[in-house]
């Protein structure tokens, strides 16, 4: 780090220190992709008011870049993985889950279970690198730190709070059937009325549709595991000399910071240890480049398109590409589209190509009339906080689920990426462009957004500090942590209560018999006599 910025930071600690006394160590346990690229904004802000920031990443991260100065401290630790290696294995991942095939709902849910746990595996062989990295820890412990910051999605931020015998806040999007919010967060999901992500349901089901929204829980609850836990349980028990569950390690998080808002998703029962801030990464747009600038001018009152399929999906086939181009072709609008392959030869004049797009700038530009999107979760919420109506083409992960709550509050049109037509596209972009039910309602969904009594970013740095203050937030945590399975379903409970009532139902049952047999012996001797 330059001595400018170790200047910047001293600055910023003294300045924390005699304003409030309460600045404090973080130690962030980070994903990759856009994971990594969300949780950077948090710790952007939490270096800004003075807080010691350190990032535990491999020699293989992708996305993690230890020589971009910062206020933020990176400590590499060596991994057998190479990056172009790790890097393989990410797109090799994605380029399965986009294989699956999505007509077939069991095959669908079955190799996506194996597709985590090959993810599952690889966090598991990066986080033996670092835990048994007896230098590192050793290290790590001399440091002090206050808290671990983590994504919940890949394992190990909560055993390095484990060993140091700190408190830790996790940050998550979601898990797959709200696994990991319901087994090791508490959190209840009653499927009548909540879809169970990656259903692609609403809140207003169906008999059919609450149906199948309880087949998809009772799937995700029985059978389906995002992580291989007997694995994760082994090496957990090994490394603290004790036996372990991964999930129960994972329930002692304080805080569960949800990427998500109630402009985006569905109402549902929350606990006082979560707290849901979707958009927090969202902010105004800056001027575009000159270049780009004067392009989205000459649109005139037709306005801009706007149209990339996110940072993991720079290429597509040729035959695609050429679809796409030719439905953009044909409207008056003028479109920038990220695109990094082969220049499509049916593309139009009111047509750029480029490689990298300042995505959000763009879609706060006044010019910007529909955003054509995979789905994922960054770009929902940036058109959703500049108001942008969408046409989604999801891929994988979450991005089918994301439109379908997009086209649920009237904001978006599906398209399917592998069967469009250009008359399709054509058509998406002419109903969210013309159709002015679909600008009311992503307006609709931006104001609510926008209208809260405190911004999202400040929220999290809240609870972040709050934790370390008060060296936890127990408090906040419910009693369902300490019960067993039968205990939290009150199955004993019932159990007992149904045998009270079948022991007066005998009791009174035996009564009756006896006096029934007393009765009729007494009639006979009344008989006889």
């Amino acid at each position: 780090m330059s001595m400018k910025w170790n200047s910047v930071l001293l600055l910023l600690q003294l300045s924390c220190y005699f304003s409030s006394g309460s600045c404090g160590k973080v130690l962030v346990w980070p994903t990759e992709y856009s994971h990594w690229m969300n949780m950077k904004t948090i710790l952007d802000e939490l270096g800004q008011r003075g807080h010691e920031v350190t990032v535990l990443t491999s020699s293989a991260s992708i996305h993690v870049d230890p020589n971009k100065t910062s206020t933020i401290k990176f400590e590499v630790y060596p991994t057998s993985l190479s990056r172009d290696a790790f890097d393989a294995f990410v797109l090799m991942v994605v380029k399965k889950w986009e294989r699956i095939p999505k007509d077939r709902i069991w095959l669908h849910l079955s190799e996506m279970q194996e597709i985590m746990w090959d993810f599952s595996d690889c966090m598991r062989n990066m986080c033996k690198d670092a835990v048994l990295n007896t230098k590192l820890m050793r290290k790590l412990k001399e440091s002090k730190f206050d808290v671990v910051f983590a994504d919940a999605i890949g394992p190990c931020g909560e055993l390095l709070a484990e060993i140091l015998k700190i408190p830790f806040v996790y940050s998550l999007r979601f898990s797959p059937g709200y696994s990991l919010e319901m087994h090791s967060g508490g959190l209840l999901f009653p499927p009548s009325y909540v879809p169970i992500i990656l259903s692609e349901l609403h809140n207003q089901m169906t008999f059919m549709e609450r149906i199948k929204n309880m087949i998809f829980a009772l799937y995700f609850n029985f059978w389906f595991q995002t992580f291989n836990l007997k694995e994760w349980d082994q090496f957990y028990s090994e490394v603290l000399g004790r036996p372990t569950v991964l999930l129960e390690t994972m329930a002692k998080a304080e805080i569960w910071l949800i990427r998500s808002y109630w402009d985006f998703d569905f109402p549902r029962p929350l606990l006082p240890n979560f707290d849901f801030v979707g958009g927090f990464h969202c902010k105004p747009a800056k001027p575009l480049p000159k270049e780009m600038e004067d392009f989205a001018q000459s649109s005139g009152e037709h306005g801009v398109v706007v149209f990339t399929l996110g940072s993991m999906i720079s290429n597509m086939p040729e035959e695609r590409a050429n679809v796409f181009a030719s439905a953009l072709a044909q409207i008056p609008q003028k479109v920038i589209w990220r695109f990094d392959g082969k220049k499509p030869d049916t593309l139009g004049a009111n047509t750029r190509l480029y490689k990298w797009i300042p995505q959000n700038d763009l879609l706060g530009h006044p010019k910007t009339k529909a955003f054509i999107t995979h789905g994922g979760g960054n770009g929902v919420y940036e058109a959703i906080y500049h108001g942008v109506p969408m046409v989604g083409m999801p891929l994988f992960a979450d991005q089918p689920d994301n439109i379908a709550r997009m086209m649920a509050k009237g904001a978006a049109v599906r398209l399917d990426f592998d069967t469009v037509s250009s008359t399709d596209m054509l058509n998406a972009l002419k109903t969210v462009i013309n159709d002015p039910l679909y600008k009311e309602n992503i307006m609709r969904l931006s104001r609510i957004n926008h209208d809260q009594p405190t911004k999202p970013l400040d929220r999290i740095v809240f609870w972040i500090e709050f934790v370390m203050r008060h060296r936890g937030a127990k408090h906040l945590r419910v009693a369902a942590h300490d019960l067993n399975w039968v205990q939290y379903h009150s199955l004993d409970v019932i159990g007992f209560l149904l045998a009270c009532v079948a022991t007066v139902i005998f009791a009174i049952t035996k009564c009756c018999l006896l006096c029934c047999q007393k009765f009729a012996k007494t009639g006979k001797k009344e008989k006889r006599e």
